[in-house]
């Protein structure tokens, strides 16, 4: 067996054509989608970037595998081992592939950028680079390429090929990133309501402190906008995410093309997904990963498996750690019973699928949240607002008539509430009876999640900008938790590599 991993950082699911977007991003993937089943609501359990590769490369959730932030204790592992080897119960997929028998290869250097290591374990070969991440994706693909034109041919093999330039800020070729600059915006949203309300928002990634977050506050070119102030400064953004999404699949069909006049490609199994998406107005935030809402946590899951259905769209509730097992039962081997992930191979097979009830999700950088969705709800914990005016301690949105959670329905649906928040006291029940207490997220809130942005950098620049009612209101809100605004809590470091 033969299995390409395709992983597309920061990539949400609802910006590809095989889930809906009327923009052509993704012809390459499109046509892999049309032969296989695409998952529209398919959600990485833990976000940003560090937390949602441990959860998929682990098989486990962060409650469990203990990283769920970038930073102090929450980036660190949970040994899964004993001394020599890993745990038969919860070892990594990667290494459980290895160890059954297959050659793996990654094309990444995750690793690097967020000091992962304990990730390399389990590769015969980890093909990286000195960028970090900085990288575009010819840079990555062009090695691939060189290693599927030797070896493609070969048996049982799983390739890891990882992409990056959908991360802000967005460096793809400018006939790439100007793609769609004449194209309008698809759908109603981000519209001039949501725009002017997102002004009087603050924080990291926000309208009027845009680059905050990164190593200076200084938009990197021409082609980016000071801030967000108009409808069109939005679509500046997202004209520029949605060219680095189709560079990043005219590049990735190379690959597609080389496997083809091999004459493998039919025959390879194919998998398309991403760590995590990006909010573009909902919840104040651009262009980056902030907290534990729908466009972060829904990312693409397309799977191509020789034999099985093809064309096939599914709408079920799943995560990505549910990839683990339904590869296991796809090649015959047995899921380890560690894992916190639910096979979806019957989907593949044309069989009954229900998907899962409800999904919990945890974010762990700029803030830290906790959200629970149904098919229609999503109600999200605020443990802790870093940076940002959430005063309220939990955010209600009616998916269906507000996809964008742009109106909170707390606490005024109580019955919503009631139900939601019953199912967060359920799995996190569920968690600590499988051994996986004490909670790793809640363990980080009274260090703040202060990493890439500092409290004090945050109200100086509130001061610097005008706005001293909002830096008096951030010291009053901080020192609710705790969190003093002073430089002891500055976890930015000069140079540090920024963002999920």
């Amino acid at each position: 067996m033969r299995i390409l991993y395709i992983d597309i950082d920061c990539c949400r699911a609802d910006h590809l054509g095989c889930n809906g977007y009327a923009r052509n991003t993704s012809p390459n993937l499109d046509a892999i989608a049309a032969q296989g089943t695409t998952f529209r609501n398919c959600h990485t359990p833990n976000s940003p970037c560090l937390p949602s590769r441990a959860a998929l490369f682990t098989g486990r959730f962060g409650f469990n595998n203990g990283i769920v932030a970038h930073h102090g204790p929450g980036e660190r592992i949970r040994p899964n081992n004993a001394g020599h080897g890993q745990g038969s119960d919860i070892p990594f997929f990667v290494w459980h592939l290895w160890r059954s028998g297959m050659r793996t290869v990654a094309f990444s250097s995750f690793h690097d950028r967020h000091s992962a290591w304990w990730w390399t374990a389990g590769w015969d070969e980890i093909h990286s680079n000195r960028k970090g991440g900085g990288e575009i994706a010819h840079e990555i693909v062009e090695p691939a390429l060189g290693w599927f034109e030797q070896n493609a041919e070969q048996d049982d093999w799983f390739v890891d090929v990882h992409v990056w330039d959908a991360h802000s800020m967005y460096r793809v070729p400018d006939e790439w990133l100007h793609k769609f600059s004449d194209e309008p915006l698809p759908g109603d949203f981000p519209n001039e309501a949501a725009v002017e309300r997102n002004l009087d928002m603050y924080g990291p990634r926000t309208a009027r402190d845009l680059y905050t977050g990164h190593t200076n506050d200084e938009h990197p070119n021409d082609d980016h906008p000071e801030g967000v102030y108009t409808v069109d400064d939005a679509k500046r953004l997202i004209d520029m995410y949605d060219g680095s999404i189709a560079y990043v699949d005219d590049q990735i069909g190379r690959i597609f093309d080389l496997l083809e006049r091999k004459g493998i490609l039919d025959d390879t199994a194919v998998i398309v997904s991403a760590d995590h998406g990006d909010s573009f107005g909902e919840h104040g935030q651009y262009a980056d990963h902030g907290i534990a809402n729908v466009p972060v946590h829904n990312v693409p899951m397309v799977v191509r498996w020789p034999g099985a259905v093809g064309g096939e769209v599914n709408d079920e509730l799943l995560y990505t750690i549910d990839l683990c097992p339904t590869v296991c039962d796809q090649l015959g081997l047995p899921t380890p019973k560690g894992w916190d992930g639910e096979s979806f191979a019957p989907a593949l097979r044309g069989e009954p699928y229900s998907g899962r009830e409800y999904l919990v999700m945890d974010h762990g950088i700029y803030t830290f949240s906790r959200s629970v969705r149904t098919r229609d709800w999503l109600l999200l914990e605020m443990l802790h607002p870093g940076l940002y005016p959430y005063d309220s301690p939990f955010y209600l949105h009616d998916l269906r008539a507000d996809p964008h959670q742009q109106v909170n329905l707390y606490p005024e649906s109580q019955e919503e509430f009631g139900r939601l928040a019953g199912y967060l006291a359920e799995w996190r029940l569920e968690q600590v009876r499988n051994g996986g207490a004490p909670d790793p997220l809640e363990e980080m809130v009274p260090l703040g999640p202060f990493i890439y942005y500092s409290p004090a950098k945050m109200d100086a620049r509130l001061r610097a900008t005008g706005r001293e009612q909002q830096a008096d209101e951030l010291r009053e809100r901080l020192a609710r938790f705790k969190t003093n605004p002073g430089e002891r809590y500055d976890y930015a470091r000069s140079g540090v590599r920024t963002g999920g």
